[in-house]
C-alpha cells in the first residue's frame, strides 16, 4: 500500500504523541528540568489534541489494514489525550518534592498514551496487541515509580506478572483465530463468523480467550484481584491514569471489536458470558467497596462495578449502546480525575511517605479546605449516580440501553449495584464534615486552588456539573462517532 498526504493528516494524533515522546526523552538526557520536560510533553499532547480537528477533514480512512481512522478514533484518542493531559498536570505538583528522578514520570505517560492512540485506532488483531503492550509496559514503571515505597514495588511486580499472563491468554486466543480463519484483521474473522451457521470450537475459544484476556486490563471480575493493590501501591497520578486513560483505551478497541464482528456477540455463550461477567462484576465491586477505609481501594473496587456497567452497554450491543458507552466513559472519565486529583493534592511522595488515602485523614476536610471538600462531594455523587450530575446521565443510558434490549437480569443488577453504592460514597462525604479533636490532620497546601492542578480540580468540578444538566453538545458529538 502506498502512503498518501492523506494518510500522514489522519495519522497526526498519533504522530505528534510519538514525536513528542522523542523529542522529551532527547531533551531529558541533554538536561534534566522539572519545568522544561512537563511543558514540551503538555505543548506536544496539546498539538496532538488540536490536529485531531485537521484529521477529521480527511473522513473515514483505513491506513493499512492495521489500522482506521474515523469519528469514532477520533473521539477516543481525544478522551485520552485530555485525560493524559490532566493526569500530567496532576504529576507536576506531586512530583515537586520527589526526591529521585522525576522526568521519567512524563516520558511513560506519553509512551503509554502513544500506545492507547494505536489500540483505538486498531482494527487488525497484530495492532491491537502492539498497541496494548505500548499502553501497558510503561504503566508497569509508572505503577512502580515510588521505588522507595514498599507498597508501590508490590503493586508494580503484581501488575507487572498478572498484565503478562492477561497478553499471554489473549495472544492464544488470537492464535485460535488465526488457526481456524485465516485471517487476523476484525472485519475478515467477522466474514468468517458470519458464513458459519455456527461458530467453530476454535472460533468460539479463540474469541473467549481474547476477552478473558482484556478483560484482566478491565479489571473484570473473576480476573480483577490486581486492581484494589495496585491502585493503593501505585502513586496518585499513576492511578488516575490506570483508571481512565487506560481503560477507555482497552474498552474502546474491545467495543469496535464486537460492532466489527456482531457474530461473535450474538453466539449464545460468549453474550451469555459477558451478561454474566457484568452482573458479578458490578455486584462483587460494590459489595467490596463496601468494607474499605482507603480511599484510593474503595475507587478501585468502584472502577470493577463501573466497568460491569458498561459491559450491560457491550451485551446490549444495538440501538443506543454504543453513544450510551461513549456518554458513560466521558462521564466516569472526569469523575474519575476529580477524584483522584483530591488525592493528589493532598498527598506527597517526599521522605519514603504514603499517599494521602485513608478515609480518616479527609475527616474533617471541610472545616479546614472547604473547596477542595465540595470538588469531592461533587465527585462521590457523580459516581453514585445522582441527579444534576455527570454520572448520572450515564446510568440513565445504560439503564436505557438495559431496558431497550431487554437484559433484565443486568439493569436488575445495575439498580441494585447503584443503590449499594450510594452506601460507601456518602460515607465519604460524611467523613469529610466529621469533626474528632486531637485527630492527626493531612492536608493539601493553603495554596491549593491557586495551582495549575487545583485550577483544573475546580473546572472538573464545574464540568460534572454542567454535563449532569446540560448534557446535549456531548450527545451531539457522539451522534457522529457511531461505528
Amino acid at each position: 500500500m502506498t502512503f498518501t498526504t492523506e494518510h500522514f493528516i489522519a495519522l497526526l494524533p498519533l504522530l505528534i504523541t510519538g514525536l513528542t515522546a522523542i523529542v522529551v526523552m532527547l531533551a531529558i538526557a541533554w538536561r534534566r528540568s522539572h519545568t522544561v520536560i512537563p511543558t514540551l510533553s503538555v505543548i506536544g499532547l496539546n498539538l496532538a489534541l488540536l490536529s485531531i480537528v485537521y484529521s477529521m477533514r480527511v473522513g473515514d480512512i483505513d491506513v493499512t489494514s492495521l489500522m482506521r481512522i474515523d469519528g469514532y478514533t477520533h473521539f477516543y484518542i481525544a478522551l485520552i489525550l485530555v485525560a493524559t493531559l490532566a493526569c500530567m498536570t496532576l504529576s507536576h505538583a506531586y512530583m515537586e518534592k520527589y526526591s529521585s528522578n522525576r522526568e521519567e514520570l512524563y516520558l511513560l505517560l506519553l509512551l503509554s498514551c502513544t500506545g492507547g492512540i494505536v489500540l483505538v485506532s486498531a482494527q487488525h488483531l497484530a495492532s491491537l496487541f502492539i498497541g496494548l503492550e505500548l499502553l501497558s509496559v510503561p504503566v508497569y514503571g509508572l505503577v512502580a515509580y515510588s521505588y522507595f515505597n514498599r507498597r508501590s514495588l508490590e503493586a508494580g511486580m503484581k501488575y507487572l506478572v498478572l498484565s503478562a499472563a492477561g497478553s499471554a491468554i489473549l495472544l492464544f486466543g488470537m492464535a485460535l483465530l488465526y488457526a481456524q480463519s485465516g485471517t487476523l484483521s476484525f472485519s475478515g474473522i467477522g466474514a468468517q463468523l458470519a458464513q458459519q451457521a455456527s461458530a467453530g470450537l476454535l472460533l468460539e475459544i479463540g474469541i473467549g480467550m481474547m476477552f478473558v484476556g482484556l478483560a484482566f486490563k478491565l479489571s473484570l471480575v473473576p480476573f480483577h484481584l490486581w486492581t484494589p493493590d495496585v491502585y493503593e501501591g501505585a502513586p496518585a497520578p499513576v492511578g488516575a491514569f490506570l483508571a481512565t486513560a487506560s481503560k477507555v483505551a482497552v474498552f474502546a478497541v474491545v467495543v469496535r471489536m464486537f460492532q466489527t464482528m456482531p457474530a461473535a456477540l450474538n453466539d449464545t455463550w460468549l453474550h451469555s458470558l459477558v451478561g454474566f461477567i457484568a452482573i458479578i462484576s458490578i455486584m462483587v465491586g460494590n459489595l467490596l467497596a463496601l468494607m474499605q477505609s482507603n480511599l484510593k481501594r474503595l475507587l478501585g473496587y468502584s472502577s470493577i462495578a463501573h466497568f460491569g456497567y458498561l459491559l450491560v452497554a457491550l451485551a446490549a450491543s444495538k440501538g443506543l449502546a454504543v453513544e450510551a458507552i461513549g456518554v458513560y466513559l466521558v462521564t466516569y472519565v472526569v469523575t474519575s480525575l476529580g477524584a483522584f486529583g483530591v488525592v493528589v493534592l493532598m498527598s506527597s511522595p517526599s521522605n519514603g511517605e504514603r499517599d494521602a488515602d485513608a478515609l480518616f485523614e479527609y475527616r474533617g476536610l471541610f472545616w479546614r479546605r472547604p473547596y477542595l471538600t465540595a470538588v469531592l462531594t461533587v465527585m462521590m455523587l457523580s459516581l453514585a449516580g445522582i441527579p444534576l450530575t455527570a454520572g448520572f446521565i450515564g446510568k440513565f443510558y445504560i439503564i436505557t440501553v438495559g431496558v431497550e434490549s431487554k437484559l433484565w437480569w443486568q439493569t436488575a443488577a445495575v439498580v441494585l449495584g447503584s443503590a449499594i453504592s450510594l452506601f460507601y460514597y456518602l460515607r465519604v462525604m460524611v467523613t469529610m464534615y466529621l469533626v474528632q479533636p486531637g485527630l492527626s490532620r493531612h492536608d493539601a497546601p493553603m495554596n491549593w486552588g491557586e495551582r495549575v492542578g487545583g485550577v483544573m480540580l475546580i473546572a472538573i468540578a464545574a464540568l460534572t456539573l454542567l454535563l449532569g444538566v446540560y448534557p446535549q453538545p456531548l450527545l451531539q458529538v457522539l451522534q457522529h462517532t457511531g461505528l
